[in-house]
This record gives structure tokens, C-alpha cells and sequence, in this order.
């Protein structure tokens, strides 16, 4: 790491506050008495971030970085574990995707607060190349049995199949939307909930009531709806239905 200590912090609070307006970030700073006469911050030691059930706090001092995680139950601490700098930051990201994801009532959201976080989100499993689209369909099936839960590997499997099927009859606009669904709408749902913390992504609760898993299984049969009525449309070369379908997946999956 070549920044500065308390600029890492600065930092890594400011991407946690950045990636979700929820995300409860505190710092704990350090001044000489001249900084206290003339007023400025000091520098940062320390910073904590409380989720709903979890504290994570990451201090640099002498001895280096030190890293704790505790959980606390109605405000009480209950465990604590110390962690070393690297192992802390996974952490660190999985509550902040996690806290994302539920203010935002959208699983995609835990994806854009890694990235935001320059931190890995651990889905780059899910990823379909524009230029090898059936290797690609090929090794999403794998890493989705390696990954989801059981039914959700399954429904992949289907519209993989489905897309398989349209492929080669498809051309021009038919083509396109085949090799979008491929390459973007099915492998960034996956990214999506991949990006989650896993113990979270299967009981948290998103801002309808339901789990991750269940909004990626919703998702998912919109796809698989979508995908079959494509295969249906490029076999009949009916160019109507595949307007309709584009429009449908980019409305619901472009954003």
C-alpha cells in the first residue's frame, strides 16, 4: 500500500459512503496541539462502520493495521474477532454491498458498491464473452451449479439451453438480442447476486420483504420467459415478438 495510512482510511470511508447512503461510517482521528489551536482535523487513526448486526472497525498504529469485526445483538457486542487487513476488507465490502442492496431493494446495487469500493466482488466467474458467446454460455452453467442455489443453477441451465437453441437461426436484430441476453442481462443477474455476502444473499431481506435469492429466482424466470418466446420468435423469424422481447429485457434488466 503506498498512500498514506489516514488517507486509505479517508478513503475507504468516503467509497463506503459513496456506495450506499445507508452505510454508517465513523472516524476516529488523532491531533498535535498545534492542529487543535488552529483548528484542523488531525489525522485519521481509525475508522468503524456498524451494520445491522456486525461492527467493523480498522485501526493503523505502530504495531501496523488491525482489523476487528464484532458482532453485537441489540447493541451489545456478543463476539469479537481480529482479522488481518486483507480478510478485514472482504468483510468490510460484503456489509457495505450488503447495506446497498437492502436500501436499495435491489441486489445489482451490491454489485455497484464493490466497484465503487475498488475491492473485488468475487462473481468474475459470471461472465460471457462477446466474441466466444457459447464457451461462455458453457462455463456460466458450471460456475452457476458451482455457486447458486440448486434451482437457480437449474434455471440458468434452461435459458442457456434456450439461448443455445436460438442462436443459430438467428440473424440481424434476432442475433443481437440473443447475444445481449447472453452477454449482459443474464450474466450481470448472476454478477449481481454473486457480489452478495452468501449467509446474507440467502435470509437477508431486501425492501419488499424478500431475499436476494428470491429476487435473483424472479429474476431469472423473467429471463427464462423471455428466452423461450426468443427461441420461438428467431425459429418463426417473427420480427414483431422480438421487439416486444428486447423492449421487455432492456426495460427490465438494461438499467
Amino acid at each position: 500500500m503506498t498512500e498514506a495510512p489516514d488517507e486509505f482510511l479517508d478513503r475507504l470511508a468516503a467509497g463506503a459512503e459513496r456506495a450506499s447512503a445507508a452505510v454508517v461510517v465513523d472516524l476516529e482521528r488523532e491531533r498535535t496541539l498545534a492542529e487543535r489551536l488552529s483548528g484542523r482535523p488531525g489525522r485519521t487513526v481509525a475508522l468503524t462502520l456498524t451494520g445491522d448486526d456486525r461492527r467493523c472497525t480498522l485501526r493503523h498504529d505502530r504495531a501496523g493495521w488491525r482489523g476487528e469485526v464484532a458482532r453485537v445483538v441489540g447493541g451489545i457486542v456478543i463476539a469479537r474477532e481480529a482479522l488481518p487487513l486483507g480478510p478485514w476488507l472482504d468483510v468490510f465490502a460484503a456489509e457495505v454491498a450488503a447495506s446497498a442492496a437492502r436500501a436499495a431493494g435491489d441486489a445489482a446495487a451490491a454489485r455497484r458498491a464493490f466497484a465503487v469500493l475498488g475491492l473485488e466482488d468475487g462473481a468474475s466467474a459470471f461472465a460471457v464473452d462477446r466474441d466466444a458467446v457459447e464457451a461462455g454460455l458453457a462455463a456460466l452453467v458450471s460456475a452457476a451449479r458451482a455457486t447458486l442455489p440448486e434451482d437457480a443453477a437449474a434455471a440458468v441451465a434452461r435459458i442457456v439451453a434456450l439461448l443455445q437453441e436460438a442462436l443459430p437461426g438467428a440473424t440481424g436484430e434476432a442475433e443481437a438480442l440473443v447475444r445481449r441476453t447472453a452477454t449482459v442481462y443474464l450474466p450481470d443477474t448472476l454478477r449481481a447476486y454473486a457480489a452478495l455476502p452468501a449467509d446474507w444473499a440467502r435470509t437477508g431481506a431486501l425492501r419488499d420483504g424478500s431475499s436476494p435469492a428470491d429476487a435473483l429466482r424472479a429474476q431469472l424466470a423473467s429471463i427464462e420467459e423471455a428466452a423461450a418466446r426468443m427461441r420461438d420468435a428467431a425459429v418463426e423469424d417473427d420480427a414483431d415478438a422480438l421487439l416486444l422481447n428486447g423492449a421487455f429485457l432492456e426495460q427490465r434488466f438494461g438499467a
